[in-house]
């Protein structure tokens, strides 16, 4: 069984997940802590919870989705996971920041794992599907657990909105394709969707109401 912890961090409001097993094996997926404080709250769960980090993944890679990437490579020693289409947004990191006037300088700066869509991500005696997820940016993927019947989203679908897609790389005819044929088409006794902001949802409540794409 797999526990989902979400935490909020950085002044764009993002949800960081770490996701752990009864081994006390954690998984942290968009590490996002911005302020000395989150990057504390952070490492106190974990230390608090007696977990070990095995795993390292971004949904994608724009900024405030990637602010923990060099935090948890050099405190836990992880690889980072991603798309290989993900590493030219994660190359705009810097630029991006000062564009939006939230400076940064604590870029990840070591080796990378590229996962691709089908890929099962092995977490202790769980699994973790990769769901190609592209439009709101060109490499974006999920996480889905099956056994666990929840997906990470990132920022790809929201309780009651969807990623946005004026950003480099985005396309909405992309992103409601990618909805439609990989999330929408989940089994429908998924539990829970996680998403890079706000509150969690459900992908059944999503296809009934989404007001950007919805199926009746």
């Amino acid at each position: 069984m797999i526990t989902v912890q979400a935490f909020t961090f950085n002044p764009v409001q993002e949800n960081t997940y770490v996701l752990y097993n009864e081994k006390g094996e954690c998984c942290i997926i968009d590490p996002g802590p911005y302020f000395p404080a989150e990057e504390q709250a952070l490492t106190d769960f974990i230390e608090e919870n007696k977990l070990t980090p095995v795993l390292l993944l971004n949904t994608h890679c724009h900024f405030d989705h990637i602010f923990g990437n060099k935090l948890v490579q050099q405190t836990y020693g992880l690889t980072l996971y991603l798309h290989p289409l993900e590493k030219q947004v994660l190359d705009l990191g810097p630029a991006s920041t000062q564009k939006w006037g939230i400076p940064w300088d604590k870029w990840y700066e070591g080796e990378y794992n590229f996962i691709e869509e089908g890929n099962v991500i092995q977490f202790g005696d769980e699994e973790l599907q990769v769901l190609l997820t592209p439009g709101h940016s060109p490499g974006s993927v999920c996480f889905y657990s099956k056994s666990n019947k929840f997906i990470i989203a990132g920022d790809v679908l929201f309780n009651g909105s969807v990623g946005r897609t004026d950003l480099p790389g985005g396309d909405f005819s992309i992103l409601e394709k990618s909805i439609r044929t990989k999330l929408y088409t989940l089994p429908g006794d998924v539990v829970v969707l996680y998403p890079g902001h706000g509150e969690s949802t459900t992908i059944g409540d999503e296809m009934k109401s989404n007001p950007f794409v919805k199926m009746s």
